[in-house]
């Protein structure tokens, strides 16, 4: 294998970071465990957790275009 084939390889893995993000954000229960704010009548509970099904979702599609 070259050197750049293992750099680029190498370079990679910070990409699978973006990935944590989400994970980070919901441990936390108690910061978000309330039900003011309300969006369109949903609870902050439940509008916070879709929400970062939607980031989660973006931060994948940056993760895989970026290392394949």
């Amino acid at each position: 294998m070259s050197d750049h084939t293992t750099s680029r390889r190498s370079g990679r893995g910070w990409w699978y970071l973006l990935l944590i993000i989400p994970f980070i954000a919901l441990l936390w229960v108690p910061f978000y465990a309330s039900a003011s704010p309300s969006f369109l009548g949903f609870p902050y509970f439940y509008w916070y957790q879709l929400l970062w099904v939607v980031i989660g979702a973006v931060l994948t599609a940056i993760v895989y275009l970026a290392t394949r």
